[in-house]
């Protein structure tokens, strides 16, 4: 389901793969790629030129599978165990907000906002309350955050302040913005 959820915006390189996956090895990895590669829920694939280089993406079907990956990430931040703070890779930052939106504190906004996580970019449009999200850059959003995914999820989800990433563009909506992904309400363990 990790690897899954890592291909859920689009085309990864084995190495960006292997980077956002922290604790899995490179052979095992390779196992799990070729396993759903086999299954249909993975192919390998070319970019095409300039760079020519062997990406994993998600088949149609593989991809039917993101909505229950994040269902589960949503249940699991239910746990009275979850940290906001622990690493996550750029692609769990913007499914958890794709999950988390509030439709309700989004009533009535319909903006665009841009990630930019290293060599990785992201633009948001929200709209109907919902989030869409697509990889690549954007010219013309209203809000641009820039950090590492950790410090984004943070600042978004972790109520750590907002300098901790650097934010160009309206403020006054940034910051409306990071308050549209309440975390889900923890469960209180039975004594």
């Amino acid at each position: 389901m990790l690897v899954l959820r890592e291909l859920a915006y689009g085309p990864r390189r084995f190495s960006g793969l292997r980077r956002d996956l922290p604790g899995i090895s490179a052979n095992v990895l390779t196992q799990r790629l070729n396993e759903l590669e086999s299954r249909g829920l993975v192919r390998r694939t070319k970019l095409p030129p300039p760079a020519s280089i062997q990406v994993y993406e998600a088949t149609e079907w593989g991809l039917e599978a993101i909505p229950t990956i994040a269902a589960l990430g949503r249940w699991a931040a239910r746990s009275p165990l979850h940290d906001p703070t622990l690493a996550m890779s750029h692609v769990s930052v913007i499914m958890s907000l794709q999950t988390l939106i509030s439709a309700e504190r989004a009533a009535g906004l319909d903006i665009r906002v841009a990630f930019r996580f290293g060599e990785t970019n992201y633009v948001t449009a929200v709209r109907d309350g919902r989030l869409e999200v697509e990889r690549g850059d954007c010219d013309d959003c209203a809000v641009t955050f820039t950090g590492p995914p950790t410090a984004v999820a943070a600042v978004i989800h972790g109520g750590a302040p907002l300098d901790l990433i650097q934010v160009e563009g309206d403020l006054s909506l940034a910051k409306r913005f990071i308050t549209l992904f309440p975390l889900p309400p923890k469960i209180v363990p039975d004594d």
